[in-house]
């Protein structure tokens, strides 16, 4: 059993993106804790999204939903008041800037004008209002894209190894130097006040979601018995359950010697293993065509920090299987 689990005091905990993946997942996992929850959305969200996390057991007591742009200075001033906690998972990736143009395809100025600073004071937005309103627990979720040094290391952990922003908009990456940049000017902030701040580093997240457009679109492809891809890529991807996920996020935030990143994956597989696995959940699914060259080396993770915390994952097979169970009950299927 986890800390978290242990923990069976009711706090106040504000969600800046609930109606986000990670977002809904840990305002689902909050309410599941017996907590009290103040979910921030976006002033344009749908009602559609809201009704989705409205609809969670304890949501009629327990959650209040305000409308808050990052953009906007102190509009995270009402949702954080009270709050004991702050967790940010709104800092969604942004790959077009403002006329539509590909991240990519710009130079520097333009990639930090409008793909890297806009999510990097949006989260300092959002952490000025949590300052204000006394919080001094913080969570974020960040990605592992901040922690691709070159050259990479066959084993990563989450202390030493950063990406260096330069290189990666060198790389024209400038979607993921906006994660090495905003956490860096974040830890900068929570440690000018004194903020205990932990920031998570998933990649690809899996499991039963809040709202029918999370659902990964390869698994639920597959699901139906279409082709997810055309050929396996010569490359690994790193994956956790989105419900342990939360878990880890409500860990950190209930441990008072939790602090500073922690890799958000169970572990990193080649392509070709993750479709060996969904063979044997899907015998008849179409399989990809195989991938080129000799199969490259899976990243490599040190576990120790992530393992800190406590908290049980589930293993890739058991991610991949739960995920297929769950979509296969058509979950958003009016009866």
């Amino acid at each position: 059993m986890t800390s978290a689990a242990k923990d069976s005091v009711s706090r106040t905990i504000c969600i800046a993106g609930a109606s986000g993946l990670v977002g809904s997942g840990l305002t689902r996992a909050c309410l599941e804790r017996g907590h009290q929850v103040r979910g921030t959305v976006r002033a344009n969200t749908g009602p559609d999204k809201i009704g989705y996390l409205e609809a969670l057991p304890g949501a009629d007591e327990r959650l209040k939903i305000f409308s808050a742009d990052m953009n906007a200075e102190g509009a995270f001033d009402a949702a954080t008041e009270g709050a004991d906690g702050v967790f940010i998972a709104s800092l969604v990736p942004t790959y077009k800037g403002l006329s539509g143009k590909p991240a990519r395809e710009m130079d520097d100025e333009q990639g930090y004008a409008e793909i890297i600073m806009p999510t990097v004071n949006g989260c300092l937005n959002i952490l000025r209002s949590a300052h204000r309103s006394g919080v001094k627990k913080i969570v974020i979720c960040s990605s592992t894209s901040s922690t691709n040094p070159v050259p990479c290391p066959s084993v990563k952990n989450e202390v030493d190894h950063w990406s260096d922003e330069a290189e990666q908009c060198r790389a024209k990456k400038y979607t993921s130097a906006t994660k090495t940049v905003m956490e860096k000017a974040a830890f900068r902030f929570a440690g000018e006040h004194h903020i205990r701040m932990s920031v998570f580093l998933p990649t690809m997240m899996l499991g039963p979601v809040v709202m029918p457009h999370h659902i990964n679109g390869g698994l639920q492809a597959l699901a139906r018995g279409e082709p997810w891809m055309e050929k396996i890529p010569n490359n690994s991807v790193s994956v956790i359950d989105l419900r342990d996920l939360a878990a880890m996020f409500l860990a950190a935030y209930e441990n008072p010697d939790a602090c500073g990143r922690y890799f958000g994956v169970y572990d990193s597989w080649h392509w070709a293993d993750i479709f060996a696995v969904l063979k044997e959940i899907m015998p008849d699914m179409p399989l990809p065509k195989p991938h080129e060259g000799e199969k490259v080396a899976a990243t490599g993770f040190d576990h120790t920090r992530k393992q800190s915390l406590g908290v049980s994952l589930r293993d890739i097979p058991t991610i991949l299987r739960e995920t297929i169970e769950w979509i296969r009950t058509n979950p958003f299927t009016l009866a």
